[in-house]
């Protein structure tokens, strides 16, 4: 059975993942510590609880997402995936990153890439990779079926939907991203965004004013 941690970091208020089961594998999905209070956090969890990082998993290479990655695979020893039309949006991040304030920003590039239809496996665990762009040109989401979950990454909000006015970004892309991909998965799965609390499927249908 999966089992989420969710961590809160650096000043755009980023939720970073960790999924682990009864195996003690785990994925860490889009790491977004930066100061170093932020890392040891992220570390303590994985060492209490005996867990081993698989995976590193990006669901867009946004600077609030990835400023993490390179900690992690050094830290960890671990390989990072990313959609292969994300590459460039992960790459642009150390030009920009001084601009936003994010001086210590380390680079780290992506060793495998996932697309539509693969799947991530760690432990007894299966994720199923989603594309879903709009936000950004190569965003994936991670679902699971059996336990009804999906990490959305920004293409999804509770009562909001992630803003389309970076490059890439394209708001009729999105909305289908989200009624052709999301929706179809079931009112009763549980979102677990890039920011803010967790929704689900069925209240978003009902109450996010950007879909009805």
């Amino acid at each position: 059975m999966i089992q989420i941690q969710t961590f809160t970091f650096n000043p755009l208020q980023e939720n970073t993942y960790i999924l682990y089961d009864e195996t003690r594998a785990c994925v860490i999905i889009d790491p977004g510590c930066y100061e170093k209070q932020e890392k040891q956090a992220l570390e303590e969890f994985i060492q209490t609880n005996k867990l081993t990082v698989s995976k590193l998993l990006n669901t867009h290479g946004h600077i609030d997402h990835v400023l993490g990655n390179a900690f992690v695979k050094q830290k960890f020893g671990v390989e990072l995936y990313i959609h292969p039309l994300d590459e460039a949006t992960l790459r642009a991040v150390e030009t920009y990153a001084p601009n936003w304030g994010f001086m210590q920003y380390e680079p780290a590039q992506p060793d495998h890439y996932l697309n539509e239809g693969d799947t991530v496996t760690f432990g007894n665990t299966t994720l199923e990779v989603l594309f879903v762009p709009g936000h950004a040109p190569g965003h994936i989401a991670f679902y699971n079926s059996a336990q009804q979950l999906c990490i959305s990454g920004d293409v999804l909000f509770r009562g909001s939907i992630g803003r389309t006015d970076l490059p890439g970004g394209n708001f009729n892309t999105l909305i289908e991203s989200i009624q052709t991909k999301l929706f179809p998965l079931g009112d009763e799965v549980v979102v677990y965004p890039g920011h803010g609390g967790t929704t689900t499927i069925g209240y978003e249908k009902k109450y996010n004013s950007f879909l009805t």
